[in-house]
């Protein structure tokens, strides 16, 4: 497939990290020959203006998206419905709207009713990402050999599922489409759980503290440190996040809260064979990710995706 692709004008509605990070992006492959920024935050407004990340940075949401080949919502999911009737009403007569959600069913489907068939969202979710926040936070390499997903409707027009490829591709993507369920299954696992996880030991570890006294912070390894680097991400987001894909999220905490009752068992009875067996299996699964040269939560994306099939 070939990466030719202009638009006129992109919007980009929210520029935080994954915002600035595209506005950049864009900008730097010449996808677009003008694009419009708004923020809510007048401050976030100003820091986009000195940092240049887009053509023109809008306080009006009218003003964004009027005159925009397509829309990219970059913002929590928790503003999806609200944001998406404010700003039905000025779409261009055949403009496209995307994403960058992290969960796709809840969203869609309160889209589709906002939406019906006057205009096409073809919702993408690019794994990327750090545990940085903000416009400052964004560079246009964030995108670079990561994957993408695209999750259109089954009546999605395909010339604008091929375009919002294209673009994901051009920016430096690896793109995979897929059903928004199988997207949010598949997420639920290689990315919102370790984020639970993650959440959940730092507080545990906060609990130890009024035992422990400074003794937790003071001796945690490194281990402790990489494991919960993702706990420092963006609360907002992620509390977005879990909202919007509880049942998919708690399906995989019951999986892996079954996985966990058997290591569990094998600790209580010193089965060393059984751990040997677990960890072996697990260190050959981390030398390959290693070897792909992919981040943790999206190089065994392919598997996980055939597992859960």
């Amino acid at each position: 497939m070939k990466n030719n692709i202009k638009f006129e004008n992109i919007a980009i509605i929210g520029l935080g990290l994954i915002g600035s990070s595209l506005a950049l992006a864009l900008k730097k492959h010449k996808i677009a020959k003008s694009t419009t920024g708004y923020a809510k935050s007048a401050k976030t407004r100003q820091i986009a203006k000195k940092l240049k990340l887009v053509s023109k940075v809008e306080s009006s949401l009218e003003k964004t998206v009027k005159s925009a080949d397509l829309v990219i919502i970059c913002t929590p999911l928790s503003t999806y419905k609200t944001l998406i009737g404010s700003i039905r009403p000025y779409l261009k007569v055949g403009a496209i709207i995307s994403d960058v959600g992290s969960a796709k069913s809840k969203v869609m489907a309160d889209a589709e009713k906002i939406l019906g068939n006057d205009f096409d969202f073809i919702p993408a979710h690019p794994i990327a990402g750090t545990e940085q926040s903000g416009p400052e936070a964004g560079f246009s390499e964030l995108f670079i050999n990561r994957w993408c997903i695209v999750t259109p409707y089954a009546h999605s027009k395909k010339k604008n599922i091929i375009l919002i490829k294209k673009l994901w591709q051009k920016i430096g993507s690896s793109v995979e489409v897929m059903t928004p369920e199988h997207h949010d299954r598949v997420l639920a696992i290689t990315s919102h759980l370790p984020h639970l996880i993650a959440y959940n030991i730092v507080n545990t570890a906060a609990d130890l503290e009024t035992v422990t006294k400074s003794d937790v912070i003071k001796y945690s390894a490194s281990g402790f440190r990489d494991f919960t680097r993702i706990a420092s991400s963006d609360p907002t987001m992620w509390r977005d996040i879990f909202i919007n894909n509880k049942e998919a999220v708690l399906e995989m905490i019951g999986r892996f809260s079954e996985d966990l009752s058997v290591l569990q068992k094998a600790v209580r009875w010193g089965d060393a064979a059984a751990l040997f067996k677990l960890f072996s299996g697990t260190r050959k699964i981390r030398k390959k990710i290693i070897a792909a040269g992919q981040d943790i939560d999206t190089a065994d994306f392919g598997r996980v995706k055939k597992k859960l099939k």
